[in-house]
């Protein structure tokens, strides 16, 4: 496993990436049953190699939502994150049941995607769904903290190549493809030479 420059060093994120790299084991916010079901919505949404041990997205979510972190507005209908996600909850299992019989996490996978499928496309219309519609759910609360929880764990950030936070410096460069001074340049085919005398001023 390669961590990032910025995470080895002395830039002050050791302690919140090391932080990071520790969370997991019980849930703090999800009861048991919930977090098994957060558990098999992440396996379906961001599937991970079997090479690796797995980045803990169901922890690194739970622990966004017991530490009360929020994003600082929410759409119209839409309750606030943690009761979101209770109540997204709540709502698949019932439409899980109501089809197959079964709690969500319990399902094949196959039918686990259906079920993500239709939600995705405002087609559940169990009434545990209150007034939050499925499809906001889905994409504005549910796969996002998903998706962003993945991609904030450092190991997540080694298989993308990205060098990790830049702090305290931060970064001044903030176009698509242009890169800061201290990022070493990518080369490419036939261009090696170049890129290597470039990098040698890299800091």
């Amino acid at each position: 496993m390669t961590f990032c420059r910025s995470v080895r060093g002395r830039h002050g994120t050791n302690r919140p990436v090391t932080r990071r790299l520790a969370i997991g084991g019980q849930p703090r916010f999800f009861s048991s049953e919930e977090f098994q079901t957060v558990t098999a919505i992440a396996s379906r949404i961001v599937p991970q190699p079997a090479a690796r041990a797995p980045i803990p997205v169901a922890s690194l979510v739970d622990d966004r939502l017991a530490g009360g972190a929020s994003d600082g507005y929410r759409l119209a209908g839409m309750p606030r994150d943690g009761d979101a996600w209770r109540l997204g909850l709540k709502a698949l299992d019932a439409e899980a049941k109501a089809a197959y019989d079964q709690p969500f996490h319990a399902l094949a996978e196959g039918l686990q995607d259906t079920l993500l499928g239709r939600m995705q496309s405002g087609e559940l219309k169990s009434p545990a769904w209150g007034s939050m519609a499925p499809q906001d759910f889905f994409k504005k609360r549910m796969a996002r903290d998903v998706v962003l929880a993945y991609y904030a764990h450092p190991v997540a950030w080694s298989e993308i190549g990205w060098g990790g936070p830049a702090s305290p410096r931060g970064y001044v460069r903030l176009d698509f493809d242009e890169r800061d001074p201290w990022e070493a340049a990518e080369a490419g085919d036939g261009d090696e030479a170049s890129i290597r005398r470039i990098n040698r001023d890299v800091r």
